[in-house]
């Protein structure tokens, strides 16, 4: 890990906001808390992170309301982690899991706090990156969704979904697989096989468009560079964290 003396040395003494996760899946959950916590060296000093706060519903109570199509229920199982967190003293909120932002608008007015959106941090990272066509892999309840469409136009990007067997696929390594921790070879291979498909269809970039997805694929296996949606929230976390308790202390001191 490399880490930036400088930034470091401006932080000195700030005290973070602090980040409240509204888990879904414990995979893509415990992967952004775990690089909130690993990564904030970079920010603020050895060992150092922002004050985190995660909450979890069982990932059943989502599945039963997405498979018969409730995406209100799936905000309000949301906005009642948000409730949770903001009574313990969190600042702000990011959920590290794709598929459950499409209920995200239908509550974010009644949330006792604010949210950072994960298809933004992804489309912000796109642009200063280059990109410009992104193969989307991901819940085949997210690849037919408008969660990063909505998104990546506003930046001008391009987007391809996966083809209907190729999303069902990936669905099922997914949801029988990934969720419960187990990494087959064979499904890294079959993502390998999607992502050039999409090279070949003209994408510069991968969205890994599902929180556990960067746990079987990353730049060294795919054949088209990644864009890792839990790590790049994560890491717009911490810097709304750090950045966010630096100008409040400016408020305050001047």
């Amino acid at each position: 890990m490399r880490v930036d003396a400088g930034t470091v040395t401006e932080n000195v003494g700030v005290t973070p906001l602090h980040i409240g996760i509204v888990g879904c899946s414990a995979e893509g959950a415990a992967l952004c808390y775990r690089t909130i916590c690993t990564e904030g060296a970079q920010f603020l000093g050895p060992h150092a992170h922002p004050e985190v706060s995660l909450h979890t519903l069982s990932l059943a109570e989502y599945m039963n309301c997405i498979y018969r199509g409730d995406w209100r229920q799936v905000g309000e199982l949301m906005l009642f982690s948000a409730g949770k967190l903001a009574k313990i003293g969190a600042d702000f909120l990011i959920c590290p899991d794709n598929t459950i932002h499409q209920a995200l608008p239908r509550i974010a007015a009644r949330s006792p706090l604010p949210w950072l959106h994960i298809a933004e941090a992804v489309a912000d990272k796109a642009v200063e990156r280059g990109f410009h066509r992104l193969g989307l892999i991901g819940t085949r309840w997210l690849v037919e969704s408008e969660v990063y469409p909505e998104k990546l136009a506003t930046r001008g990007l391009e987007w391809v979904r996966p083809d209907p067997v190729e999303a069902a696929e990936i669905n099922r390594i997914i949801m029988d697989e990934l969720v419960y921790g187990t990494f087959e070879p064979a499904s890294v291979a079959y993502h390998q096989q999607v992502i050039s498909r999409m090279k070949e269809g003209g994408c510069d970039a991968v969205v890994l468009g599902c929180t556990e997805t960067p746990l079987i694929i990353n730049d060294w296996n795919s054949s088209l560079p990644t864009l890792d949606s839990t790590r790049l929230l994560a890491r717009e976390a911490l810097r709304r964290a750090v950045a966010g308790a630096a100008a409040s202390e400016t408020t305050v001191t001047r």
